[in-house]
């Protein structure tokens, strides 16, 4: 395998192992819809909408793409790629409206519509318990500042295993700890909208990561430990070496590890990064006895939210990560950087040796080209050609999700941005595959990249 001070060691290759999985994934506050139905309660995110000035044009998730009732016609398209696994979340309120208590059968009966859907598709249900949409009144509790909701997301997962655990194999409980954390608790761009301390985000972040071992432990001891894969899907900020050089790489790979390790050290090693938590001094969370114990727990494996990254020399603009002023930059002005996808699992296998990885989401927010979406193929073509050849230098990745099945809601932007492989209108609701849809199809049929159609050079 490659190491800080090296790059590839095998010719360049376009094609995935045998049984590598091709997937696509969702969230349920971004496509369900149906946001007070059938006893489904109010979500933090729901309230967070309903506050004018909080998302673009006062964009709200009440319809979405309206999933809820489109199930099946969605199923469909993931079956028309010829992909065999689906990623979805669980909505937390459409279980339990506020959080605690007696399941609504009906939010039950869905999920279960859904995972059997999957599998008469010949599609394998790979199952998200939390994507951000946390009930208020757990919120209205303090949300992730109170421990007691990390306890309350291994009851959900309780419930859960006991109703779809016997036909889900893979479970991921977290969804991006740092959206969950810092954005919604000490940036306030995200639901509750809270802009608070250090100590109080890094509280949070600690309560999300009990909530991950709660939730695991809950799943394995229901279902059976070796009966079922449990992930930890995280979304760090990449830095890339600015060349091939080997300072560059040692510096770039430093940077990563650092800001990765907050995250990962306590579930792959049992402890916070002895550097980073004397740094924070008094802002340090509060960690109780046994805590430690139970979220080291070593997950199954990693999953990894990769979008972008910037760049970095161990000369250059004083050892800073920068953004290359080349870079092609997407709808949101993500730098578009494919190196992502090679240098993050080798270097998270070096770090943390999780017994195996997936690429959880990987995708881009375009809408230029509409239907015609060659920036798209582009982008996938690039970071999948980057992720072949992680492999085949040794990266243990399984798997790949590209984001996303369908344009939808996308957050604080509502529906100005479009990561979609299928186009939704938003007025009519209707799917329309794009360009895209058809070259990622090719490429799970075959397992192999190719360039027939496959779009613009990246630079």
């Amino acid at each position: 395998m490659p190491t800080a001070q090296s790059r590839t060691s095998h010719p360049r290759t376009d094609s995935f192992p045998d049984g590598f999985l091709w997937g696509t994934a969702t969230s349920s506050f971004q496509i369900e819809g149906a946001w007070n139905e059938d006893g489904k309660g109010e979500s933090n995110w729901d309230r967070f909408c309903h506050t004018p000035g909080r998302i673009f044009e006062n964009h709200t998730g009440d319809v979405a793409c309206d999933h809820y009732h489109r199930w099946s016609e969605d199923l469909d398209l993931v079956a028309s790629m010829g992909l065999g696994a689906y990623r979805f979340s669980i909505s937390w309120p459409r279980i339990q409206p506020t959080g605690r208590g007696a399941a609504l059968e009906k939010g039950l009966d869905f999920y279960e519509r859904l995972v059997d859907g999957c599998l008469e598709r010949r599609i394998e249900p790979c199952a998200t318990i939390f994507h951000w949409d946390l009930p208020q009144a757990l919120e209205d509790r303090g949300g992730w500042t109170n421990r007691d909701t990390a306890k309350a997301m291994g009851d959900l997962a309780e419930i859960l295993a006991r109703r779809i655990g016997d036909r889900v194999r893979r479970w991921m409980p977290i969804n991006e700890g740092p959206c969950i954390a810092d954005n919604a608790y000490g940036k306030g761009s995200f639901a509750p909208g809270v802009v608070g301390s250090v100590q109080l985000v890094r509280q949070c972040r600690h309560t999300v990561l009990l909530a991950h071992a709660h939730a695991s432990r809950a799943l394995r001891d229901v279902i059976g430990r070796d009966r079922i894969a449990v992930g930890f899907v995280h979304n760090p900020w990449p830095t890339l070496p600015a060349t091939d050089d080997p300072a560059d790489i040692a510096s770039a790979r430093a940077i990563f590890l650092r800001n990765a390790a907050w995250w990962l050290d306590p579930l792959w090693k049992g402890r916070y990064p002895a550097r980073e938590w004397a740094d924070l001094g008094a802002d340090v969370p509060e960690v109780l006895p046994g805590e430690m114990e139970l979220v080291g727990d070593k997950p199954d494996f990693l999953g990894l939210n990769l979008y972008f990254a910037d760049r970095v020399s161990a000369t250059a603009e004083g050892g800073r990560p920068w953004k290359r002023e080349e870079a092609v930059l997407t709808d949101f002005g993500w730098t578009v950087e494919p190196d992502i996808l090679y240098w993050i699992p080798l270097w998270c296998q070096e770090e943390w040796d999780p017994a195996g990885t997936m690429v959880t989401e990987n995708g881009c927010a375009w809408e230029k080209g509409g239907l015609d979406d060659s920036w798209r193929i582009a982008y996938l073509r690039e970071h999948l050609r980057s992720l072949a050849q992680s492999i085949a230098d040794g990266a243990r990745v399984t798997g790949y999700f590209a984001w996303s099945l369908l344009d939808n809601f996308e957050w604080t932007s509502g529906y100005s941005k479009r990561f979609g492989l299928v186009h939704v209108d938003f007025d009519t609701l209707e799917r329309t595959p794009k360009a895209s849809a058809a070259w990622y199809a090719r490429v799970s049929r075959e397992n192999r990249i190719f360039d027939a159609g496959a779009g613009p050079e990246i630079p």
